[in-house]
Formats: C-alpha cells, structure tokens, sequence
C-alpha cells in the first residue's frame, strides 16, 4: 500500500482519515444490523409493533406477524420519502462544514433516544428502531461516498477507494463481532451506545478531511464546497430524470436491491425457525462475518487492480453476471445451502466490486448530481424497490421457492442491462468537471 499512499496528490493523511471514518461508520452501523434483522426476522408482532397497529390489524381481520418485513418495508419507504427532501433542502442551504456534522450528530441523538427506549421496553420501539436503523445507514454512508468523491479526484479514488471500502469491511467485521459478544451480556440497549460512540468518531474524521477536500477542489478549480450549494431541494430527482448517466445508475440500483430483498426474505424465512430474538441476533452476526471476510479479500486483492487497469465495466458486469447464473441456479435447486451461498456472493460482489465502481462515476460529476441527485438514488430508489420487491415476494411466497427464484432470474436481467447501461453512459464523462461545470447550477 506504501506506494498508493506515496502516489496520492492529496497525500497520505486524507487516505488513513478516509479508512478511519469509513472503518467507524460501518462498526457503528453493523453493531446495529444484527439487532435490526433479528427484529423483522421475528413472527412476534407485540415484541415489534405498538399495541395501538396490532389491535388495528386484528380488527381488519388479520396478523401483523404474517407481515411483519412487509409492513417495516414499506414504513422505511415511506419514512425515506419524507426525509429526502428534508436531506435537500439541508443540503442547498448549509455549507459542507456544516450539514456533514449535522446530520452525524442528528443520527447520534437518536441512538441516545434508542437508548432510553430499549431500556424502558417502549411499545413499538422495534418497528420504530427497524425503520430508523434502514435511514440511517443509507444516508449515513451515501454522504461518506459525497463527500470521499470531493476529498479525492478520479485518478486517485481508481487507487484508493478499494483500500477505502476494505477499511469499512474491517468495520462491517467489527461490528458483528461485538454485537456477538456483547448482545447476550449486555443488552440491546448498551449496544446502542456503542454505536454511538463510534458515530462520535466520524465526526472527527469529517473535520479532519475538511482541508483535503478543500486542497482537491483548488487543485482542479473545481466549485468550493465552503459555500451552499444553493438550488431546490427536489433538484436530486430532477436530475435522475434528465440524466443518461443518473438514469442508467437508478436502474442499476432498482433491480440490485430485488435480488438482495428476494434473498433477505428467504433468509428471514429461514431465521424465524430460531427460538429467541438472542439467538437470531447471533445468527446475522454469523452471516455478516462471512460476507464481510469474502468481501475484503476481494477489495485488498482484486478491486484497485481492476479499477485502475479496466475501468469500472468488469467491476459492474462480472457481479451482476453472477447473480443472474446464482438465481437460474436457485430457481431450479432452491436448497438453504445454495440461497447462502448466493447470498454472500451478491452482498460481497456489491460491497468489493459493484460499489467502489459506482462511487467513482461521482467523482466526474457536477456537487448538484454528487450530492442530491446520488442521494435520491441511494436512498429513495434503494427503498422503492425495497418497497416493490419485499410485496412482490410476499405474493410469490404462496407458489413455492423455485417460483420466486425463477422470477428473481428475470430481476436479475434487469440489474446486468442496468450494470450495461451504466457502462455505455460513463464513457461520455470527462476525467475531472471544470469549474464552469461544477458551478452551474442544474435547479429543478
């Protein structure tokens, strides 16, 4: 790694900064996940939703239980729905030195109320914590992604944020591994405060960072990001719209979250055959850490070499080739064995490959595109088809595995022409946006 570091015009610091944040972030959110997916593993609807929805349910004639991933999927949709704007809006009126922060120290004080609500066994908190938990991690990491891409210019994220992404992987292992060895002896509350703390950290890293990403922007007379950024706060999805390059990339991330949320459902199929919350809990832990070893074995050894000497079109085609082989295998022989399998290979081909190729298109582009029309994507789209694909195997269920598999072939079509798209449109964007470009503004 000497000679990447030896390499960087931003110099070595804004790497280990990056590595450090990233690394904190995930630690934080992976202490988290397992909790989360216990929750919308478990048939149990008093231990996840307010007395007040239960009895609502049971007056229309049905369980919460029988659909509990579904009703927690659709309030996260709708929960990322209302944020969004309040992201943009955010966003067009703060400087970057002001909403990074804000929003780290907002997702803090939440875990604080978490906190106290776990402890006091509120009503409801489990549904409440679930919804949460998929907010925070999509805005919380697609703002780490917004802002690398203004610390780093296009030649030196090919070299580093392969590096970047296995220092999150460290993190997406730590995280487990205190949730496995804390969750039983502890509680779910103090776990809360765990996360907390590593939350604290990033915002150390951001402050840090703040000089490099400043040092970026005048090396290539790029827009400052000291000022607001100005425009409407419904700008992102405009942009989505208009954009080959945005459009290609929506379409990208629809059809990559079907394949993932069809998996996640046979998954939690699978989980709800576990006693207790506890030991469900561990069971994601376990999951987590196998992906997560798979994924950073690719990132040290595989990610930057391909980056740099081809491009992102392998890093972009090559997961979503195997994911479609994985479903036609799935829907022929849908053995438990096999779904793990396929698994751990679509969430490692996301996190080591698919993912740092993505997030080197927003270096090319305009701070409009890389920071409100990446956040629609990231987190409306990511949810919306969450919200399509969580229903969609709900009204698969009733036919049998191989059904749902064999349609999930199909979604996965649908994510390789995506991956394509993605790769005849980035060859239209320059190496770096000059200032003119990065300046105008692309209101809505």
């Amino acid at each position: 790694m000497r000679d990447v570091i030896a390499s960087l015009g931003v110099g070595s610091p804004a790497l280990w900064w990056s590595l450090l944040y990233f690394f904190s972030l995930l630690t934080g959110y992976y202490v988290l996940r397992p909790v989360r997916d216990a929750m919308g593993a478990s048939a149990d609807a008093q231990a996840i939703f307010p007395p007040a929805l239960i009895a609502w349910a049971q007056g229309h004639g049905f369980s919460l239980g029988d659909f509990t991933l579904q009703v927690l999927f659709t309030g996260t949709f709708f929960a990322m729905v209302l944020a969004q704007p309040i992201y943009g809006a955010l966003v067009s009126r703060f400087p970057r030195r002001v909403f990074l922060p804000g929003v780290y120290l907002f997702f803090i004080a939440c875990l604080l109320f978490f906190y106290w609500a776990f402890a006091r066994e509120l009503p409801g908190r489990g549904a409440l914590f679930f919804i949460w938990t998929a907010v925070f991690n999509l805005f919380a990491v697609t703002v780490f992604w917004s802002y690398m891409a203004d610390v780093f210019d296009n030649e030196d994220a090919k070299k580093v944020y392969g590096y970047i992404g296995a220092g999150g992987t460290i993190g997406a292992l730590t995280g487990p591994i205190i949730t496995r060895l804390l969750a039983e002896r502890v509680g779910v509350a103090n776990l809360l405060l765990v996360s907390a703390a590593f939350l604290a950290l990033c915002l150390v890293c951001i402050l840090k960072l703040r000089p490099w990403a400043i040092l970026r922007e005048r090396r290539h007379g790029a827009a400052s990001g000291e000022g607001a950024m100005g425009g409407s706060m419904l700008a992102g999805l405009a942009l989505v719209w208009r954009d080959p390059l945005l459009r290609a990339l929506a379409m990208l991330m629809f059809f990559g979250v079907g394949v993932g949320t069809l998996l996640y459902n046979e998954q939690a199929a699978i989980a709800r055959h576990l006693a207790h919350d506890a030991t469900r809990t561990t069971y994601y832990a376990g999951l987590d850490l196998g992906v997560n070893l798979l994924t950073i074995i690719v990132q040290v050894f595989l990610t930057r070499w391909l980056l740099h000497r081809y491009g992102v079109a392998p890093l972009l085609l090559i997961p979503a080739m195997a994911i479609l082989i994985g479903f036609a295998v799935l829907s022929a022989s849908p053995l438990p064995a096999l779904i793990w399998v396929v698994q751990v290979m679509t969430r490692a081909g996301e996190f080591s490959l698919a993912k740092p190729a993505r997030e080197t298109l927003y270096t090319r582009v305009d701070r409009e595109s890389r920071y409100k029309a990446k956040a629609v994507i990231d987190t409306v789209v990511y949810r919306g088809g969450d919200l399509t694909f969580v229903w969609l195997h709900k009204l698969l269920s009733g036919f049998g595995s191989n059904v749902v598999f064999l349609v999930g072939v199909g979604v996965a079509a649908g994510m390789a022409l995506g991956a394509w798209r993605v790769v005849r449109a980035e060859k239209s964007l320059p190496d770096e946006v000059p200032r003119a470009a990065m300046a105008e503004s692309r209101v809505a």
